[in-house]
């Protein structure tokens, strides 16, 4: 409602990962895997959605413990490839809302939010585009919130031509599956990887 109308932060703040409530980690569905999984879709969702982000300490790696005052954080963590990961794909993240005004050009305009709704809660998927100002830049974030893994599905793209890949949160390189399309597909559709791509053009 008032996405397009005030400046607003979407955050993921202390509030959520204190007071016996957990850590972002913790509240995930699913295995160790899934949970990173979850996890590193939530957070593509975050950054490819209107507003700016807030991410309290610990979370840019899955801390799994819930945050305390009295002790630091879990740095040790970062040994593990699947936490690595996590934390790469925040600073990924992070250089991709920078670099892109898709993200952030058109934040205070309901045409720089564009939803695909066909068929989301029966697949469990998300699509939906964001432009800059002038319509230049446009950009399609693509979920899969569901655990079965597409690999051929079709979305429909906002215009034609060749599309780059972005970020894939499903990359082996943040701890995925590998379900890594090619880093540029026709315009006519993209395939969705599980759990999130961006996509720019």
């Amino acid at each position: 409602m008032y996405a397009f109308s005030e400046n607003f932060i979407l955050p993921l703040s202390h509030d959520e990962v204190v007071h016996g409530k957990g850590s972002l980690f913790s509240k995930m569905t699913g295995d160790r895997w899934q949970k990173h999984a979850n996890l590193r879709t939530l957070y593509a969702y975050m950054w490819a959605h209107p507003g700016k982000k807030l991410l309290f300490m610990g979370q840019e790696f899955a801390q799994e413990d819930e945050w305390s005052h009295e002790r630091s954080l879990d740095w040790h963590l970062l040994e593990q490839a699947d936490k690595a990961g996590v934390q790469a794909l925040v600073r990924d993240l992070n250089r991709a809302y920078r670099d892109e005004p898709a993200l952030w050009g058109a934040r205070l305009r309901p045409v720089g939010l564009l939803l695909d709704r066909a068929e989301r809660r029966r697949l469990k998927r998300v699509v939906f585009a964001r432009t800059s100002k002038d319509f230049e830049r446009v950009l399609v974030c693509a979920l899969n919130l569901s655990p079965a893994i597409r690999s051929s599905y079709r979305v429909g793209l906002p215009r034609a031509g060749k599309w780059k890949e972005l970020v894939n949160t499903d990359s082996s390189y943040y701890g995925g599956y590998r379900h890594r399309q090619p880093r540029r597909r026709p315009g006519r559709a993209a395939a969705v990887a599980r759990p999130a791509v961006l996509g720019g053009r």
